[in-house]
């Protein structure tokens, strides 16, 4: 069996926890996440993490918060006034509100203290500032073809000149 690589997609079995044992996520039994190594579609740590495994393998990993969801930025978090909020809105501690940001897209904040009059709203991922601990079983590697390595390697090098591409066809020149 060949370890899992760059450009591998692979398929995995995963359960996140906290460093307190609290689980966050896990993979649904009927459906595993799959993902290819160095597209960026899952957090650094886990992706490296990954790398070298086998078809079969199960690992732990352990993960920085800067291999995760980064630190907690102190900027994101905001005391307001309760007043400022439509009165239907239903605020508790722990509970998420979607407000629309500066740039009119949707973001999601998270209540973390309530006063009489105030309410703080936290903008950071709910995991960052945390390191995170996975139970990862990899069910699958699919390994990246050599047709398609030379395919981009071919696409990188050949933007100017006559370069052959992979399939040996000649490029025209650019002017």
């Amino acid at each position: 069996m060949l370890p899992a690589a760059m450009g591998d997609t692979v398929t995995v079995h995963y359960t996140g926890k906290l460093e307190n044992g609290e689980i966050f996520d896990a993979s649904p039994e009927d459906r595993p996440l799959q993902f290819i190594i160095g597209e960026n579609e899952v957090i650094p740590g886990f992706e490296q993490g990954v790398v070298g495994m086998v078809t079969g393998e199960k690992r732990t990993l352990t993960v920085s918060a800067d291999q995760a969801y980064g630190p907690k930025i102190k900027e994101q978090i905001e005391e307001i006034e309760k007043s400022q909020l439509p009165e239907e809105v239903d605020l508790k501690v722990g509970g998420r509100l979607e407000i629309t940001g500066q740039d009119g897209h949707p973001l999601y904040v998270q209540v973390t203290a309530l006063t009489e009059t105030t309410v703080t709203l936290d903008a950071n991922h709910p995991l960052a500032g945390k390191d995170l601990i996975f139970d990862v079983h990899l069910l699958q590697v699919k390994k990246t073809t050599d047709m398609f390595q030379k395919i981009m390697a071919g696409a990188l090098r050949g933007r100017k000149g006559s370069t052959p591409d992979p399939l040996g066809r000649k490029r025209p020149k650019n002017n």
